[in-house]
């Protein structure tokens, strides 16, 4: 077969012999309008796959930060365990320090001893009037049920 120059073909709906302007007005560049419907199918579906998304990446944050919480209140912990050692060692010592004073040892612990009820019993009283200085969250409440009779209405 020869090489004919009026043959050639630019593209797959080229004609024989057609220049590139006469292809474009073959082929015309006007897509299809898409339905109301067809929006409003591709809007939902790119919301839900935003919200799962949003969903998925919430979720990788929070097992980073639980892990992190994990391992500061573990490391909390052993400090509170740490500091109550020192607060045994630090009684004892205070009761010698007594005895050293030239109180009987028995006295000594008890004065250690009554000295802890005391403060118990301060933190307590402190306690029990921060209790009750506690109410609910009436502001978030009450907006709350401003919005929701708002949405009701709509």
């Amino acid at each position: 077969m020869a090489f004919d120059p009026s043959m050639t073909t630019s593209g797959p709906t080229a004609v024989p012999g057609a220049t590139p302007a006469d292809e474009r007005a073959v082929t015309p560049a006007t897509p299809e309008e898409p339905t109301i419907g067809r929006l409003v199918s591709d809007a939902t579906r790119d919301i839900s796959s935003l919200v799962q998304n949003e969903i998925a990446l919430a979720k990788s944050e929070l097992k980073v930060s639980i892990k992190n919480g994990g391992t500061g209140a573990g490391l909390f912990a052993g400090a509170a365990f740490l500091g109550l050692l020192a607060v045994i060692m630090l009684s004892i010592a205070f009761a010698y320090f007594l005895v050293m004073a030239g109180l009987h040892e028995a006295w000594a612990f008890l004065i250690v001893f009554g000295v802890y009820v005391l403060i118990a019993a301060l933190l307590a009283l402190v306690g029990v009037k921060k209790v009750k200085k506690v109410r609910a969250p009436e502001r978030a409440i009450h907006q709350a049920q401003e919005a929701k009779t708002v949405f009701r209405r709509s």
